[in-house]
């Protein structure tokens, strides 16, 4: 799937009709069953990159995202500032995180993507490398949940930039994205773009 594609990954290609809109993992899990619960009743598939901490305390989240088709990554072990950490910091970080999602799921999943940030460092893509990721997955959209605007400015900020092969930046945790969702996925219906998972995008 992912052969000769380059390890710093931020879009697809551009003559698919699809879009991957990728997920930071944690938060309220109450929330992120009501964001799966709208993804499943559009048909649509996503990307989680779970916080390790995140699945010590909600192990079920990680077979719950699975099961409904969707795809998880590695978004480090604790979400603290890894583009600042040494290296052996670093490779714990992103380690610790693959080693929880081997536990709950028998990989440690395709992707990896660097918290507190945007782009790998040459520091951080050579620590996962070493925990075994073959790419740093980042975005080329950036929804701007986190700032808690309100679903209607979330779904304008995605709609009004969205393209096909799209890799989308939005978040778990946030009543907003929840609300937002629906109305996302009908304007992507409607552009003829399908939300897909990653690895989707890029087979």
């Amino acid at each position: 799937m992912a052969a000769g594609l380059p390890f710093e990954i931020s879009s697809g290609p551009r003559t698919r009709p699809a879009v991957a809109l990728t997920f930071h993992g944690q938060g309220d899990p109450a929330i992120a069953t009501a964001l799966l619960a709208e993804a499943a009743r559009a048909d649509a598939r996503i990307t989680v990159l779970a916080v390790g901490s995140w699945l010590d305390e909600q192990p079920a989240m990680a077979r719950r995202i699975l099961d409904g088709g969707h795809e998880l990554g590695n978004h480090t072990q604790s979400h603290r500032s890894i583009s600042t950490m040494d290296a052996d910091a670093a490779y714990q970080e992103i380690a610790r995180c693959a080693e929880r999602l081997k536990q709950l799921t028998g990989t440690a999943g395709r992707w990896f993507r660097p918290s507190e940030a945007m782009d790998c460092t040459a520091t951080v893509a050579a620590q996962a490398r070493r925990a075994g990721y073959s790419h740093c997955l980042g975005y080329d959209l950036d929804s701007l949940d986190y700032t808690d605007p309100g679903p209607d400015a979330v779904t304008r900020t995605v709609l009004d930039a969205v393209r096909p092969g799209s890799v989308v930046s939005m978040h778990f945790g946030h009543t907003g994205t929840v609300a937002a969702l629906p109305a996302i996925l009908d304007g992507l219906h409607r552009r003829g773009l399908r939300a897909v998972t990653t690895s989707e995008l890029f087979s």
